[in-house]
């Protein structure tokens, strides 16, 4: 598995340009990393790529 660190980290399109209230997501083989923009230094979350899609339709419909 790619280390959190080493990954190209992404904000979204509709992220604000202050950059306090993002997250970042990576995509590596399998999983999605999510992290806080505001503090790297923590753990991300990773899930898998088909629970990440399931999680994007969702969101998308509300």
């Amino acid at each position: 598995m790619t280390a959190p660190t080493e990954l190209a980290w992404f904000k979204s399109s509709h992220s604000g340009t202050q950059g306090d209230s993002c997250v970042e997501v990576a995509v590596a083989g399998r999983a999605v990393h999510v992290r806080d923009s505001k503090d790297v230094s923590r753990s991300a979350l990773s899930v898998g790529r088909e629970g990440w899609g399931r999680f994007v339709s969702f969101a998308s419909e509300k």
